[in-house]
């Protein structure tokens, strides 16, 4: 039915239109993580104490009861 080299140019179709999805999220992310990194490699160079996460506080909000239709 299909050959090997038609199934690697189909898998490599496949790759390219993931990656082109996924790309710049990763992009973004490996930049946020490279930014963290140095924050902490110059904060451990100047001698301090790691700076500590930034926590940030959300709500939680419960589920409002299923609405019932009145008879």
């Amino acid at each position: 039915m299909f050959g090997l080299s038609e199934l690697a140019v189909v898998l490599i179709v496949v790759i390219a239109v993931i990656a082109a999805r996924k790309g710049p999220e990763l992009a973004r992310s490996a930049g946020k993580a490279a930014r963290v990194l140095k924050a902490e490699r110059r904060a451990m160079k100047d001698g301090g104490e790691p700076a500590a996460p930034r926590v940030i506080r959300g709500e939680t909000q419960t589920p409002a009861p299923p609405h019932r239709p009145q008879d």
